[in-house]
Formats: structure tokens, sequence, C-alpha cells
């Protein structure tokens, strides 16, 4: 099920969050936090913050638009709630957008980086690419390939691809889709520089799968166009950007659903 956009500002200054910094090496820094009230544990992120002006960056945002975006094409993934609220960082409150997921693990399984697994169990010499194939993951590798590159993806690290695993009942599966926030106009903070900014450059980007190049990645699909079980068409724009207006800036929006369109069919015409 897709996420919900939670409109209605929340009080959330009960949240204690901790830092931890952009594994890409960006500017700034990114707060997690946890609560387990109601039995159900959620957790917890906010975008860019900066001690002085408070939450300045939009990766949460962009959760919610790559979540929807997902659930059109029909590719499993973790689901993000943006929540509007108040929450509270070292004795300053802030009025933001945060997103909310739950935990993706089912009972008795324990997870594992992508990058750390490889580590213990690669065959001498063997690619990470090649490894996923032999492990029965090439249908998903393959997907997340075409996702990255739609969504120009800069920050598909080894830890940001999660293997799970339940000891007693020897399985072994690789969770759902996550973490997608530094990806879009995330290093746009102003309606000027997402006007500049070319939807259809090749960025540097951070990815265990292939090379620095979302686009030079999608040679590992051969062509492939069977990874979605719908198609993006144009009138989507409505349901991915719903209720954001005011939220996002009309340039943002605009510019984002450019981005994501023109590289959906560069995609599917490669």
């Amino acid at each position: 099920m897709s996420g919900m956009f939670i409109k209605d500002k929340k009080d959330l200054t009960y949240l204690k969050w901790s830092h931890a910094r952009s594994s890409s090496g960006t500017a700034g820094t990114f707060l997690k936090s946890e609560s387990s009230l109601g039995g159900e544990k959620t957790y917890y992120k906010l975008s860019n913050y900066d001690y002085i002006n408070g939450v300045v960056g939009h990766e949460c945002i962009n959760e919610l638009i790559v979540d929807r975006l997902l659930t059109i094409l029909g590719v499993e993934h973790l689901s993000y709630d943006l929540i509007h609220a108040d929450i509270e960082i070292e004795g300053k409150v802030f009025e933001t957008y945060l997103s909310a997921s739950r935990d993706f693990k089912e009972r008795g399984e324990s997870k594992v980086a992508l990058d750390d697994y490889y580590r213990i169990n690669a065959i001498p010499g063997e690619s990470h690419y090649d490894f996923c194939v032999r492990n029965g993951w090439k249908d998903y590798i393959d997907t997340m390939i075409a996702v990255d590159y739609i969504i120009l993806n800069r920050d598909r690290h080894g830890a940001n691809i999660e293997v799970l695993r339940n000891s007693r009942a020897r399985t072994l599966r690789i969770a759902p889709l996550f973490d997608h926030g530094l990806s879009l106009l995330y290093s746009c903070s102003s309606d000027e520089e997402a006007e500049k900014f070319d939807v259809m450059e090749d960025k540097k980007c951070q990815c265990f799968i292939g090379g620095f190049s979302t686009k030079e990645n999608l040679k590992y699909l051969n062509g492939r166009k069977d990874l979605f079980s719908a198609k993006l068409k144009a009138n989507d724009k409505e349901r991915i950007f719903e209720d954001l207006e005011g939220v996002l800036s009309d340039a943002f929006i605009d510019k984002i659903w450019k981005m994501i369109y023109e590289r959906y069919k560069a995609y599917e015409n490669l």
C-alpha cells in the first residue's frame, strides 16, 4: 500500500533524534528516531537538517513521491508516510515534514547489509551483480537498476540494500526497495536551481551494483522491458503529487515530474 500524507500537524516533540551523517558524503546531517507507541515500532527520519535554519532539505518528500511512483509501476518497496509535525531537537522546536516507516522484517528475521553479506559469501573474483544473480535476485536487482536510473538515485550503497534471513526457518530473502531520499531534485534548494536542473544529466552516483553512473548501469538489463507490471502515463502526475501543492513549489513539482517522465521514457526506449 502506498504511503499516506498526514497534513494535519502532529506534536512529535517527544521523539529523540540521533545523528547519522549522509553516507554519500553530501553536506548536512540526517537525523533518525523511532517509537514503539501502540505496540508497533515506527522509524522516523528527517530531511537534511541545519541547527541554525532547521530542516532545510526535502528528502522526506522525495520518499513519498518515489513511494507513489513505485506503487504505480508495481514495484515492491518499503512504504513511507509523510507527516507534518512539530519536532524538538536540542531544545529547539521546528515545524517540518518527516518520513515514517514500519519494520519490513518478519518475526524471526535478522538483517544484514548486502555489502557485508557479499564479503562473507562471494566467490573470489565474483562481481556484485553476478553474486546477486547467483543468489536468485536478478529480477530484483534489474528492477532496482531501472528505478535508480528513473529517479537518479545518488545513494544506493551496499547498506541501502539488505538481506533478511531466518536461521531457524532457513529462509533468505532480499528486503523491499527502500531509502530514496537522495534522488530527484534533492540537491536543489531554490526554485531557480530547480529550473536550471538538467533532468537527463548523468550525475555521479554511489552504486553498490555497477559503477558510478545510473545510466551506464542500464547495460546490465540487456534491454529488458518486463520489470514493471504497469506503465507510467502522463496523467499519473496528478496521482504522484496529490496534496503536495504548498509543500513543494510548482517549479519543483513540474521539474520533478519532467525528470521522472522523461527518464522513464528514455528507459522504455533503450
